[in-house]
């Protein structure tokens, strides 16, 4: 199976129900279930994105704005979602999660990006594009600049979402 981005937008409250779920439960069971309407699955973009990014010049400032909204931060414990035998996220990085003032701001500097524009910047020929991203771009079916903007047009649209709703995200790969 293919390891993939997951990410999932989340009420503080649903995080806090969990992390109790956790603390009363012998086994340490979170009762996690995300509902899939929540869910964002990323594949393997997040590195062709920032790549894509780097390349086609985009600032540090919107850059690192991608690279948190792709990472997360880690001052939102969550290893209580990662106990076995009911770890969401079994392979590393362990999970990562934005507060939903992160989450607001990501979603403000993403709106900001012109995604377009950056691919505009790449080389017409896909194979040389492909070549120039590196990362297994080469091996996209369906168009490296098609599936690119796919998946920022998607990550884009989920924080702008999760920010109007003032959730959480919650990032792991799985």
């Amino acid at each position: 199976m293919a390891v993939t981005q997951q990410l999932a937008c989340i009420p503080a409250e649903y995080l806090a129900s969990c992390r109790q779920s956790a603390d009363a439960s012998k086994d340490e069971n979170p009762l996690w279930a995300a509902p899939s309407a929540d869910l964002l699955d990323l594949d393997w973009a997040p590195l062709l994105l920032e790549r894509v990014c780097e390349v086609g010049g985009l600032d540090d400032v919107h850059r690192s704005a991608l690279r948190q909204a792709l990472a997360g931060d880690t001052a939102i414990d969550l290893a209580f979602l990662n106990t076995h035998p009911h770890a969401i996220a079994p392979l590393e990085p362990a999970l990562t999660a934005l507060s939903a003032a992160q989450v607001a701001r990501a979603a403000e500097l993403l709106g900001e990006i012109d995604f377009p524009a950056l691919l505009a910047a790449l080389p017409t020929d896909e194979a040389e594009a492909a070549s120039l991203i590196g990362n297994g771009a080469d091996k996209i079916v369906g168009g490296l600049k098609e599936y690119v903007l796919g998946h920022f047009n998607a990550l884009r649209e989920f924080y702008r979402a999760a920010s109007q709703r003032q959730l959480l995200v919650v990032l792991w790969w799985d």
